[in-house]
């Protein structure tokens, strides 16, 4: 068995213990807290990792987000170790509800290929993003893609009134010109590996895109895998994250309404990963500046 395969086994055994145990720890601790009150308009936390794509984040995920129907949120927003204009223009807003940090850019444990920059390179600034939420919710949105207007209305609304913990809802994305409403996969699935996990529970709701996510900010403790790369299956972050809730018996929920876009790039086609792959050259340059 290979080094990657051990430790990967020791990970899933590590978080399937001590995240089944947290999960009972944070409700306790929330219902402890919260008996005597009913916050009426609680504060999200919204964060974006983001690395040297000042344009598109200042076209696209910043004006999205200070432009909820919702008001009351703070914006993170962490720097990759930015070198562009992404500091001063974030800066230069002056929005009192925005929090910037640019971290410093360490060296990347993982082997320098655009699948393993796919699968894990976002996890340093998501996590410590993770360790300044300060709100009751927590909502991520990726810099490049886009919400609606509604996005945080809508999915507070339908988790607070179904008793979620953790929601997601659907992506309208663009591929090869063609409009595709995605609503992503059944939490009991192929597509995650977990079918066998299911047992008696009937509700089997789909889990979205990474920039349709809402949940409580007690599961911030959750943090990003920085080994799910080294993993043969669900070796995604996000995904890693996803079905880590699953196992932990994390409440979830999905709203089937589109609150999210993704869409190209400038000079590009389609999204996801196979953007990345169809132009692998220039992006690992770009992650190698």
């Amino acid at each position: 068995m290979s080094y990657n395969s051990i430790l990967s086994k020791f990970n899933e055994y590590y978080y399937g213990i001590t995240e089944k145990i947290k999960i009972i720890f944070f409700r306790i601790v929330y219902i402890f807290k919260n008996k005597d009150t009913q916050k009426v308009n609680p504060l999200i936390s919204v964060y974006v990792p983001t690395y040297n794509r000042c344009s598109i984040l200042m076209e696209r995920a910043i004006p999205s987000v200070l432009n909820q129907t919702y008001s009351n949120f703070e914006f993170i927003i962490v720097g990759d170790g930015c070198t562009d204009e992404t500091k001063p223009s974030v800066l230069g807003l002056n929005d009192p509800r925005i929090r910037f940090v640019n971290i410093k850019r360490k060296k990347r444990k993982f082997p320098n290929t655009v699948k393993n920059h796919w699968l894990a390179g976002p996890i340093t600034p998501a996590n410590y993003a993770l360790s300044m939420v300060k709100g009751d919710w927590i909502a991520r949105i990726d810099d490049d893609e886009q919400w609606t207007n509604d996005h945080l209305e809508k999915l507070l609304e339908y988790a607070i009134r179904n008793n979620k913990e953790f929601v997601t809802a659907n992506v309208e994305s663009i591929v090869d010109g063609v409009p595709v409403i995605n609503k992503g996969h059944k939490m009991f699935s192929d597509y995650f590996c977990t079918k066998d996990l299911k047992g008696t529970r009937t509700e089997n709701p789909e889990i979205g895109g990474t920039s349709t996510v809402l949940y409580r900010s007690f599961l911030k403790s959750f943090k990003y895998n920085k080994n799910c790369w080294r993993k043969t299956i669900n070796s995604a972050n996000d995904i890693d994250l996803y079905v880590r809730f699953i196992k932990a018996n994390v409440r979830i929920g999905h709203l089937d309404d589109v609150v999210t876009y993704q869409y190209p790039r400038p000079g590009e086609d389609t999204i996801g990963w196979d953007a990345y792959h169809r132009d692998s050259e220039n992006k690992i340059q770009y992650f190698n500046e």
